[in-house]
């Protein structure tokens, strides 16, 4: 399977998002990284969907949106209206989550869940084959710029493991401090999809930082 690159448009330039945009167009960058937070879930607020409508806009690539919100069955219909292609849950928000995931896909979007560094992999046991995309979070959740928590590593091995006993072709994504130091070791656990933020948009050069993360899979 191809390695994925998503960088993280919570790391870029707000006051120049159609310029960021554009430059992710024009790189290697397979999705654009969505980050929406509601303050609730997560001790920060990043954009909604207005912010998501106009990203779109300019976009010629998927959108990869992860929901680190509560509720998030609310808003699924307003993901896809916002040009939502992929939208990623949190199994820690959703009392039902299955009933989530099978209105991602009623709405024709591929669905994914997110697990915080706490939870472990085996909550997906009875979910995975239902899923497009697990998101291993390699920070704790809320904030851009954190350090990656190595302990990542061990649950992309163990998800990996899992999907491979259901027989699943699951994409194995991770989000969190990640750049070019740890993605090799992401890629050989068995990840095939890796958020980048801050270690793009503070690149001198991201479109050759994205080509390098490429470069790894």
């Amino acid at each position: 399977m191809s390695l994925y690159i998503s960088p993280s448009v919570l790391a870029a330039d707000f006051a120049n998002l159609e310029r960021d945009v554009k430059m992710l167009n024009n790189s290697k960058a397979d999705w654009l990284h969505i980050d929406i937070m509601d303050g609730v879930f997560v001790p920060n607020i990043s954009f909604g969907f207005p912010v998501m409508q106009a990203i779109n806009k300019h976009a010629n690539k998927p959108l990869d949106v992860h929901l680190m919100i509560v509720n998030p069955d609310t808003y699924l219909e307003e993901c896809k209206n916002a040009g939502a292609e992929i939208v990623t849950v949190h199994y820690e928000a959703c009392t039902h989550l299955h009933r989530t995931i099978q209105s991602i896909h009623a709405l024709g979007m591929k669905a994914g869940v997110a697990l915080n560094p706490h939870t472990p992999v085996s909550v997906l046991e009875d979910i995975i084959d239902d899923l497009d995309l697990v998101l291993i979070m390699s920070v704790n959740p809320g904030f851009g710029g954190q350090k990656f928590i190595e302990n990542a590593i061990k649950k992309v091995k163990a998800t990996k493991a899992l999907a491979d006993s259901k027989n699943s072709n699951v994409i194995i994504e991770v989000d969190g401090g990640v750049n070019a130091n740890n993605a090799f070791d992401l890629i050989n656990a068995g990840a095939n999809a890796l958020v980048a933020g801050s270690f793009v948009f503070n690149s001198e050069n991201p479109i050759e930082t994205i080509a390098e993360l490429k470069g790894k899979g």
